[in-house]
């Protein structure tokens, strides 16, 4: 029973299926859900890191929220809470394995954060959440976190006085609940150009700069 895997139980049931519902299954969806959700789980996660680690700089704050709350680990939280099961889809999205998508996953667990804080308060919500991440944040140390992919492109250009990355979006493929999008990343020195794709421009451009990176790192 998902209560007991998520430790709460809705005085509201329909705010926990609205969070649940997808937006290719119809309204009401979870997508406004979401957007309160991704506030919540960054402020719960930045309070919880702040006292958790009361010598780290903000830099290494910054990089640890954002290992915590990116999409593959908020996947990795909802699936230990076996939330993909739960999933109302469309047909399509059913067909597809949608209830396994990294981004779907990590959509719907927002929402579901959002609904607790909706059918209770603050700190109930962030006592019922944090739990959630507990493993993660004790497994990470600030000095350990390794900057994300367009942070070291930026910094390798920058400590060579070299112009700054150029993005391009190329194109966005499929629907608009299942958006894919296509980005190029080049530098000018060594001239190098690589295209990866995401489903958002932020995870499609680290992606794209990766590729860089790793070319980068070859050549020396």
């Amino acid at each position: 029973m998902l209560s007991k895997k998520i430790g709460y139980s809705f005085n509201q049931p329909a705010l926990l299926h609205q969070a649940l519902r997808h937006r290719s299954a119809g309204a009401p969806h979870n997508e406004r859900l979401e957007f309160l959700g991704d506030s919540l789980v960054n402020l719960m996660v930045a309070e919880s890191l702040f006292l958790f680690w009361p010598k780290a700089d903000e830099g290494a704050l910054t990089r640890g929220r954002a290992n915590l709350v990116r999409e593959s680990s908020l996947a990795s939280v909802a699936r230990q809470l076996d939330i993909g099961e739960k999933i109302e889809l469309g047909t399509g999205e059913m067909k597809t394995g949608g209830h396994r998508r990294d981004s779907i996953l990590a959509d719907t667990l927002e929402a579901l954060i959002a609904a607790i804080y909706l059918d209770s308060d603050f700190e109930t919500c962030r006592s019922t959440v944090l739990p959630w991440f507990e493993q993660q944040i004790r497994e990470i140390q600030p000095g350990k976190i390794e900057k994300d992919a367009k942070t070291r492109l930026q910094e390798w250009l920058q400590s060579r006085q070299l112009a700054r990355p150029d993005y391009q979006l190329i194109e966005s493929l499929g629907e608009d609940h299942a958006r894919i999008f296509v980005v190029s990343c080049s530098i000018p020195e060594p001239k190098l150009q690589e295209q990866a794709e995401g489903s958002s421009l932020r995870l499609a451009e680290m992606a794209a700069a990766e590729k860089i990176m790793i070319k980068l790192e070859t050549q020396k």
